[in-house]
């Protein structure tokens, strides 16, 4: 019977784990760090506007059911 459950040999699964982690840790570098500030209020404004929108939708109906 062959044993298929997993990869032959010294494979360290978590290894590449502990790889991204390092990754993460080290944090962008450069003038890669100054975009995402300015990118944060781009869904905002979209969160905003869909609120409004969602508003004015629930009261013309509510009027509407009233009328």
């Amino acid at each position: 019977m062959a044993d298929n459950q997993g990869p032959q040999g010294n494979y360290d699964p978590a290894g590449s784990t502990q790889m991204f982690r390092a990754f993460v840790d080290e944090g962008p570098q450069g003038g890669r760090r100054q975009a995402a500030p300015a990118a944060s209020g781009g869904p905002r404004i979209g969160l905003i506007i869909g609120v409004v929108i969602a508003v004015v939708v629930v009261a013309g109906v509510a009027w509407l059911a009233l009328k």
